[in-house]
């Protein structure tokens, strides 16, 4: 369980993170505000790290594009958004860009819908989550909703209730001292 903390407006490394910004001791940059943390393809791709625009995707049976993944025709997988709120921060997000499989009969409505904007009506789906993420047990495999949205905005995922750690920040929070942490274990030291 997470512990009860105090409002973040208190906390000076939060108002230095969004108001002044904070800087990295990985990288060097200035980061102002929360920033998300993306994977560029599911953990399955074995091709090209570089995705190809939407429009490539067609027929093919071997694609990573920007929102889209098909491995070998036989493995089908979307980029969505997993939201982790923020332990004494009202209605704050931190967010990860992660992929989900699909049935190929979801990927494909989803795909022949994605113009429409109209999305939202669609799920939820079943998926597998598809993204390993740094400073978790591993996160490939663990069973989640997929639901679609509306307006181009890509799905939000809801993992299944369980005792996983990312399972449990998703229903409870993270704490801005575990924030800063996922922060630094990908790259980003703003502690």
């Amino acid at each position: 369980m997470v512990p009860q903390v105090p409002p973040l407006h208190d906390d000076i490394r939060w108002r230095r993170l969004t108001r002044t910004g904070l800087r990295c001791a990985s990288c060097g940059q200035l980061h102002k505000g929360l920033f998300d943390l993306a994977a560029d393809a599911p953990a399955h791709w074995r091709g090209p790290a570089e995705p190809e625009p939407n429009s490539a995707l067609g027929d093919r049976t071997h694609a990573l594009t920007h929102d889209f993944c098909i491995i070998e025709g036989e493995d089908y997988f979307i980029r969505c958004v997993l939201r982790l709120p923020i332990v004494g921060a009202e209605n704050e997000f931190f967010a990860y860009g992660v992929w989900s499989s699909l049935s190929a009969n979801k990927f494909r409505l989803y795909h022949d819908t994605f113009d429409s904007h109209e999305q939202g009506e669609l799920g939820p789906w079943f998926g597998w989550f598809s993204s390993s993420l740094k400073g978790y047990p591993e996160t490939i495999g663990l069973k989640c909703k997929v639901h679609p949205q509306s307006d181009r905005k890509r799905p939000f995922i809801e993992l299944e209730p369980t005792d996983h750690l990312l399972s449990v920040e998703q229903r409870e929070g993270v704490t801005l001292d575990r924030l800063l942490e996922i922060f630094a274990l990908n790259g980003h030291d703003l502690r």
